[in-house]
């Protein structure tokens, strides 16, 4: 028998080799045990939460108008060069919040800077100028008091000075303006807020007027809505005021309500400020739609969450009498703007509705287990 066959025969009838591997078994099988047990066996399934249900009924709610807006800041402005020039720094970003006094951008000074030293040199020259008109308004004063010179030399000389006193006054003018203009090539803000566009890039050119940085301040914003001049007469200019945001996908409540003094001839609409203050989310040219109360109404109702909305199909789950949800199509009016929206076709008093159709339709065409009603 050859030395590797030997070896072969030898190791596996090692004593200390078998219990390894009695040890290695029994420490695997608890792992498999783990894998093979079923996740029923592990954990019992919970149980389904069961469906809200809401029952349809007439509720006496209020009657509205709804007009369509758009958002905007009450204070937003755009920065715009006041000084020819090329743009040597950009210190912000759009989005970026900047507080009042922030530098936001920088134009090339040295020009004005120079119309500085320029203006100032004028202006010393000026001084000097006076100076010596005033010593010779003085001692030609003291002449003509002694009778040595003439009356048109004294005039000439009080001439002079006057003029020099002038020449003065326009420089320092002028001084001070082009030192004022060197102080609009650092642009700053004027107060706290965010920027929304920066149309220019470092190294541009800057001719004075060119928009520089847009910004808005975010803690005051408000809705323009616009509404026909024949439903103007039937709204209520009062509180409370519902403002739907659908980007926010929440409603917000205006604080005041303000009618601009101004119609349009064109389109024959008027125009409402609805001031909303601080919104977290809300940013100008959203789109937003305001509802305005007129009165007061009786009418079948539904919240609007329990409607399905697919195309042109408006529809709601509803609970049959044999325990069943079923898809039912109805037809909607207009939104309270409390979150209820009236139902003028499709469903009858007292019938009861899925309150959440997307957990409905997991469940429909079967047995609907229903928990008690959400709302009447």
């Amino acid at each position: 028998m050859s030395q590797r066959s030997r070896l072969r025969c030898l190791l596996p009838c090692s004593p200390i080799l078998r219990g390894l591997r009695v040890g290695a078994l029994v420490a695997v099988l608890p792992v498999l045990g783990l894998w093979l047990v079923p996740a029923s066996a592990a954990a019992p399934a919970a149980a389904a939460a069961p469906l809200a249900v809401h029952v349809v009924a007439y509720r006496e709610v209020a009657d509205v108008i709804s007009a369509e807006g758009v958002v905007e800041a009450v204070r937003q402005s755009t920065l715009a060069a006041q000084i020819a020039g090329q743009i040597v720094e950009l210190k912000v970003r759009v989005g970026d919040s900047v507080k009042a006094g922030q530098v936001l951008a920088r134009i090339d000074p040295r020009a004005a800077e120079q119309v500085v030293s320029g203006s100032q040199s004028q202006l010393a020259e000026a001084q000097a100028g006076l100076t010596n008109a005033l010593r010779s308004y003085e001692r030609n004063k003291q002449l003509f008091a002694q009778k040595f010179i003439s009356k048109a030399g004294f005039d000439q000389a009080e001439l002079d000075y006057k003029a020099a006193q002038a020449r003065v006054g326009a420089l320092q003018a002028s001084a001070g303006q082009a030192s004022t203009a060197r102080t609009f090539a650092t642009i700053t803000a004027p107060y706290a807020g965010v920027i929304a566009t920066t149309p220019v890039e470092v190294g541009d050119m800057a001719p004075p007027g060119r928009p520089l940085v847009t910004r808005f301040d975010p803690a005051s914003m408000r809705v323009i809505a616009t509404l026909s001049q024949s439903s103007l007469r039937d709204v209520k200019l009062q509180l409370p005021v519902q403002v739907e945001v659908p980007d926010l996908k929440r409603r917000l409540t205006a604080k005041q309500v303000t009618l601009v003094p101004l119609a349009d001839s064109r389109t024959h609409t008027a125009r409402l400020r609805l001031e909303l203050g601080e919104a977290p989310g809300l940013l100008p040219g959203q789109f937003a739609r305001a509802w305005f109360a007129t009165g007061m109404a009786r009418k079948l109702v539904i919240p609007e969450s329990a409607v399905l909305r697919r195309s042109e199909v408006t529809a709601v789950y509803v609970h049959g009498a044999d325990g069943q949800l079923r898809l039912r199509q109805i037809r909607t009016g207009d939104a309270s703007g409390d979150g209820l929206i009236e139902v003028l076709s499709g469903l009858r008093q007292g019938e009861r509705i899925a309150a959440d159709p997307v957990r409905a339709g997991l469940s429909a065409g079967g047995p609907a287990d229903a928990a008690a009603p959400a709302g009447n």
